[in-house]
Parts: C-alpha cells; sequence; structure tokens
C-alpha cells in the first residue's frame, strides 16, 4: 500500500509543476486565480488524468504483466530524462530549448498577462477551463505509462486533484516575491527527476 501511495503521489507531483510554473507566472503578474478557477483547473486536469489512466489500463490487458510494467516504467524514465536535458539546455546555455509538456515560466508570464483581456485582474471560469485544457494535454502520455506500469488508478486521481489545487496556490504565493522565478526556472529540471525516479521504482517493484 505504501509504494501504490507513493507512486501516485510522485506521478501526481511530477504531472502538477506546470501548475506551479502557471500560478507563478499569474502571481508574478498579480493576476488572481480565484477558488472557482483553480477548482476547475483541477477538475479537468484530474478528469484528464482519469481517461488518460484508464486507457492505459485497458491496454495493460492486451499484455503480459511483465511487459507493460517494463514498458510503461522505461516509457516514463525517457520522457523524464527528455525533461532534465531539455532543462539542462536551457538552464546552461540560456535558450528557450522546446519541452515536450512542460511550461516555461518566461512564456507563461507572457500568456498570463495575455490572458487577463478584460485588465480585470483575474482569470475567470473560461479561460481557466481553457488553461486547463493546456495542462491536461500535456500530461496525457505520462498518465497512460502510469497506468500501464499499474500505478493505482484511484489514489493517482485523489492525489492529482489534490496537489492541483495545492501547487496553484503554491505557486502563486511564491509569485510574488523571487523565490518564484527561482522555482519556476527548475520545476521541469525537479518534474523530470521525479518522473525518472517514478519510472525505477514501477520497473522494480
Amino acid at each position: 500500500m505504501l509504494m501504490l501511495l507513493l507512486s501516485a503521489l510522485l506521478f501526481s507531483i511530477s504531472s502538477n509543476l506546470d501548475n506551479v510554473v502557471v500560478g507563478t507566472a499569474y502571481g508574478i503578474k498579480k493576476i488572481r486565480i480565484g477558488i472557482i478557477a483553480n477548482f476547475i483547473i483541477a477538475v479537468v486536469t484530474t478528469t484528464g488524468t482519469f481517461l488518460s489512466m484508464s486507457a492505459g489500463s485497458y491496454i495493460a490487458k492486451f499484455m503480459p504483466q511483465s511487459v507493460s510494467n517494463v514498458l510503461g516504467a522505461a516509457i516514463i524514465v525517457v520522457v523524464g530524462i527528455y525533461f532534465v536535458i531539455q532543462s539542462l539546455i536551457k538552464l546552461i546555455h540560456n535558450t528557450n530549448a522546446r519541452e515536450l509538456a512542460l511550461k516555461d515560466l518566461s512564456h507563461m508570464v507572457e500568456y498570463a498577462e495575455r490572458s487577463d483581456v478584460d485588465k480585470s485582474g483575474h482569470i475567470d471560469a473560461k479561460e481557466a477551463f481553457m488553461l486547463a485544457l493546456g495542462l491536461t494535454f500535456n500530461n496525457l502520455g505520462t498518465g497512460i505509462a502510469a497506468s500501464i506500469t499499474g500505478v493505482n488508478i484511484f489514489l493517482t486521481v485523489i492525489s492529482t486533484f489534490l496537489i492541483s489545487i495545492l501547487t496553484i496556490i503554491l505557486g502563486y504565493s511564491i509569485g510574488k516575491n523571487v523565490l518564484g522565478r527561482f522555482f519556476g526556472k527548475y520545476a521541469p529540471l525537479i518534474a523530470g527527476v521525479l518522473l525518472i525516479v517514478l519510472g525505477f521504482i514501477e520497473m522494480f517493484n
């Protein structure tokens, strides 16, 4: 049970680090993400996680457990390595290397400013929904791979919902101080490392 919970938490944290970057960007621009907007983001991203993991669980039925476990874990590790490499390229060369999924803080700051069309100082339900779709789409592949390896869907869905809400709040809070830019800069690297750890746990579990 402990390993199931650990795997669910690792996946949820790594997939929700995008939320920290998003919250940080909005905090930097002082554009408020209210309770309703945060709830919408959590519901949409959690629904996406559930659907992708359900698809992965269905795919796993057609494979021997040993094969599905190694295949899913290998995909997670490869994606994690990709995130780490792309993050290191950006940090070392200060370039805008394109991540497969994770948000870039500088780009998100620009997006935050553009998304507040009416200059109200907060995002409405429609803006939150569109933002959540982008966050959800980014994590579909890893959701499928995690489910193929046997990561518990129920625990992951619950933890994803809770961590989604918390990471938005955390990101917005730290976005209003210098820590926000530091964390936003290293979030993709941290997420990549967490995915690699998760992949190896599932591979040898």
